[in-house]
């Protein structure tokens, strides 16, 4: 079983911009090169501390969801109304 910052993601992880993070190694090379003001907010800072916490030991999918919510923390999901179905209102 492969350890460290070599360790895969179970699904590995889709950028906006076409490119996939597949080990802890390419996320964690991914932030590092961030500007500096980006890499400073706290989503960023928890996704390193979850990458560093990981490449030790824990399950990937941790570092995962860390790096997920820094990378659409701007993202508020809208409940579509349209989309419920209004079982109650048949008559």
């Amino acid at each position: 079983m492969d350890r460290g910052w070599q360790r895969a993601f179970e699904d590995p992880i889709q950028l906006p911009d076409g490119r996939t993070l597949v080990t802890l190694h390419d996320a964690a090379t991914f932030i590092t090169a961030l500007p500096k003001k980006e890499s400073d907010l706290p989503e960023w800072q928890a996704a390193i501390e979850a990458l560093m916490l990981v490449s030790r030991s824990g399950p990937t999918m941790l570092a995962r969801i860390a790096v997920m919510r820094a990378l659409n923390r701007g993202h508020v999901r809208a409940f579509d109304l349209s989309r419920k179905d209004k079982h109650w209102a048949q008559a």
